[in-house]
């Protein structure tokens, strides 16, 4: 299990990157306007720089939804390498087999 501090810091920038992201696509839009003039794409490259970190979605870490390890987390189950063998050995996890010979 994963240090409860950990796991809510990555919920809050959860949430911070969902509230900032239309301020972020707007300013970013303006940036890659090449008819835009120069000043005013410089003065949106500064107010992105001003927004915090962690409302930027690049600073989600994929978590394990049953255990909050952040490594070998699988994307479409959002669980842990060790939480779905798990949970596949019980058989929970429908059309997950797991192979023993």
């Amino acid at each position: 299990m994963a240090k409860k501090s950990s796991i809510e810091k990555n919920n809050r920038r959860k949430r911070m990157t969902k509230n900032a992201a239309p301020a972020r696509a707007k300013l970013k839009a303006i940036i890659a306007d090449k008819k835009r003039p120069m000043e005013e794409r410089f003065a949106a490259t500064l107010k992105l720089a001003q927004m915090p970190r962690n409302s930027s979605a690049t600073r989600i870490r994929n978590r394990c939804e049953m255990s909050g390890r952040p490594r070998s987390t699988y994307r479409k189950n959002k669980l842990s390498r060790i939480a779905l063998r798990e949970l596949g050995s019980k058989g929970l996890v429908p059309g997950l087999v797991k192979s023993s010979w």
